[in-house]
């Protein structure tokens, strides 16, 4: 699957040192979300999940406390990443791959979901990663991002790199993109982020 010249530059700045440094700064990431996910998974009560972007772990964490670690995914293009996920969570699926190519069957998981991944993607990709969770989950599709405040698209300056955030009402585009999607809850994370919750209708 093919991507812009944006796309690629944006996974190279991930999977490099922009990354390893993010890595060495978010070591305390989703520590305080344990009241987030048990709403989240009472509403799915999911058997597995998969993260896309799921860094060292923050979140992984506490859905593999509920779930168990084997029934957890997480797919993450920086191998410093996976590999402190791998150490904090034994037995926890740590894979490597690109969001817009995720290396998974359709309907592979229960949950899939994203926490500010997708504000890290580029226009012309972000419909492709969207496409690529709702293809890979098989009833709920989640996510917890930074929305727009004042126009649809808004591109905000990222530690010095342009073009590697943007607030956007994802929840809106899911639904525009994928139709098929219901939504069944919405909330805040932190309040930064605002969270969709989607049911998707099985298959036929």
């Amino acid at each position: 699957m093919s991507s812009g010249r944006h796309g690629q530059r944006l996974e190279e700045l991930w999977a490099g040192d922009f990354g390893d440094e993010y890595v060495d700064r978010n070591f305390e990431a989703g520590e305080g979300r344990r009241e987030f996910w048990s709403t989240v998974l009472d509403l799915t009560r999911p058997a597995t999940a998969l993260e896309v972007g799921c860094n060292i772990g923050g979140n992984v964490q506490w859905v593999a406390e509920a779930l168990g670690p084997s029934s957890v995914t997480g797919v993450d293009i920086n191998q410093k990443a996976l590999a402190e996920l791998r150490r904090r969570i034994p037995g926890v699926n740590a894979v490597h791959g690109r969001a817009r190519e995720l290396p998974f069957p359709d309907r592979s998981f229960d949950l899939a979901y994203t926490v500010g991944v997708l504000i890290h993607q580029s226009p012309e990709d972000l419909p492709v990663v969207m496409g690529e969770v709702v293809r890979c989950a098989d009833r709920y599709v989640m996510c917890a991002e930074y929305p727009a405040e004042q126009e649809p698209e808004e591109e905000v300056p990222y530690r010095g790199e342009r073009g590697a955030l943007y607030r956007r009402d994802y929840g809106g585009l899911y639904q525009e993109w994928h139709p098929e999607l219901r939504l069944v809850h919405q909330g805040t994370l932190e309040e930064v982020a605002t969270y969709w919750v989607f049911e998707r209708p099985p298959a036929d």
